[in-house]
């Protein structure tokens, strides 16, 4: 399992870069981050009970955390600060960053929920 050799929230881009010692490094944006927060608020305890988040577009990020040598807690500026993003769990969002995010847009859609274009920001 790749371990991170950086991690550095840039504020401004809101983006978390965070780089691994197996060459890879992503840039996560925070709302892509509070989206798919591995807390169970966000992910439910089980099959089917993922809430979907909304209105994240402007989330920030006051702090990232260590815990222990495996994980970070994000503490979002919305309040939201639970569940802990381990490495391996870093890592699968740099990875499938692209599909997730469709993923996200498509339930959107799906539900007649509008995501608001850059010029709306």
């Amino acid at each position: 399992m790749p371990h991170p050799t950086s991690i550095k929230a840039r504020t401004r881009s809101r983006l978390l870069e965070v780089s691994f010692d197996d060459g890879s490094s992503f840039e996560l944006p925070f709302e892509y981050l509070r989206v798919y927060s591995p807390s169970a608020e966000v992910r439910g305890h089980g099959p089917g009970q993922e809430t979907l988040q909304l209105g994240k577009h402007a989330v920030g990020v006051h702090a990232v955390e260590p815990v222990g040598n495996y994980a970070v807690r994000i503490v979002f500026d919305d309040g939201h600060d639970t569940g802990l993003y381990t490495w391996a769990y870093l890592h699968e969002l740099g990875r499938e960053r692209d599909e997730k995010w469709r993923q996200y847009l498509a339930r959107l859609q799906e539900l007649g929920i509008p995501y608001p274009t850059p010029a709306k920001r």
